[in-house]
């Protein structure tokens, strides 16, 4: 008997039947044409599983350690986003497709460098006056972030191979290659050479190597939760996908551009990413929400580009990366006050709202170009 009511309790826990219930949302609103009561339970679904991905990401974090668990919740997102738009890539028209790939990276990097970084450092500021964190490892994640993004999504406005904002083969291999070489460099430094450089540390600069007053969980609860957080992280990238539909009508309707269907999407699924450094940063750990920020910016270039680069061999149609004048301006903005918010390896409030305004920049003109 006790073991049956353990085993109804495990089933009728919501962060384990919750993801579980979402995933069955997800295959039975595939594709299909919904009306507005089924899109309002899909909503809710996916909300439910972005609050189980946070939690079991922060299981799956406990185990581990840092920064090896905000590494975990960062891959896994990108690793489904970009199945995500490699198959809105393969199953749309070239035309509309062409840009899916940039305005996407583009919407992630803008969201995890301004959004999650202004957001937790508002919240650690405003906790205990001043949000510490560590220069060295936070200005090296900063300067991948920058580089990536140089080379995916500038270079290919200045290049001349090819007519308009396109790499070349050779060129887009380049990209990849040197992509994929600077992210996985960047992540042997921060999980093996240089470690205690991505650590939280406090106001006196003492690295915290662990959690205080709670003790691990087991490895098999560990497990158990990084499975869960895999089905939660593809119904919530799925459920996006099949609310979208509502939210390009909505959005045709306003009179807004396609492209804020896009930073709609992207806001959805870095949700699980920012509430879990959002919560970070209420228990005094900027260093591990900043991990969080820059580690889902650098993958989400440093994996997508070379998914993309290989889905490129069987795509039809160009594949645009360069950014227009206005982007380049943004992103130019958001790496200088990176720079000048990482430097000093403190910061306040003031930061925080910076950065948070460069956001809202973003998004207005996304609306109104």
């Amino acid at each position: 008997m006790a073991a049956a009511a353990t085993r109804r309790a495990y089933l009728t826990n919501w962060t384990i039947s919750v993801p579980i219930i979402a995933l069955v949302a997800l295959f039975l609103s595939w594709n299909r044409d919904l009306p507005g009561w089924a899109v309002t339970l899909v909503a809710i679904c996916l909300a439910g599983a972005v609050l189980a991905a946070v939690h079991h990401a922060e299981v799956v974090a406990a185990r581990v350690g840092e920064p090896f668990g905000s590494l975990v919740l960062a891959v896994a997102v990108t690793f489904i986003e970009v199945a995500l738009i490699v198959t809105l890539m393969i199953s749309g028209t070239p035309e509309k497709t062409a840009s899916l790939a940039r305005d996407t990276v583009f919407a992630a990097v803008m969201i995890t460098c301004n959004g999650i970084v202004g957001l937790s450092l508002l919240v650690g500021a405003l906790r205990r006056r001043v949000a510490v964190f560590n220069p060295e490892g936070t200005g090296g994640a900063l300067a991948t972030v920058a580089t990536l993004a140089t080379l995916s999504l500038v270079f290919p406005a200045f290049t001349t191979s090819e007519p308009g904002p396109e790499f070349s083969a050779s060129q887009l291999t380049f990209a990849a290659i040197s992509s994929l070489a600077l992210y996985g460099l960047f992540v042997a430094v921060q999980t093996v050479r240089h470690r205690d450089y991505f650590l939280p540390i406090t106001t006196s600069g003492t690295v915290v190597d662990s959690e205080e007053h709670a003790d691990p969980p087991s490895t098999k609860a560990a497990l158990g939760s990084l499975a869960l957080l895999v089905v939660a992280l593809v119904a919530v990238v799925g459920d996006a996908k099949a609310v979208s539909p509502t939210i390009e009508k909505g959005v045709a309707a306003a009179g807004f551009p396609p492209t804020v269907v896009g930073v709609v999407i992207a806001l959805l699924v870095l949700l699980p990413e920012t509430l879990a450094a959002v919560r970070a940063a209420l228990r005094d750990r900027v260093q591990t929400s900043l991990n969080l920020a820059y580690g889902s910016a650098m993958a989400s270039i440093g994996l997508t580009i070379p998914a993309i680069a290989i889905a490129s061999i069987w795509l039809d149609g160009p594949l645009t990366l360069g950014l227009p004048a206005t982007e380049l301006v943004l992103l130019t903005l958001t790496v200088l006050i990176g720079i000048l918010t990482v430097v000093p390896g403190r910061a306040t409030a003031l930061q925080g709202g910076v950065h948070l305004s460069l956001l809202a920049a973003f998004i207005f003109l996304a609306v109104r170009p």
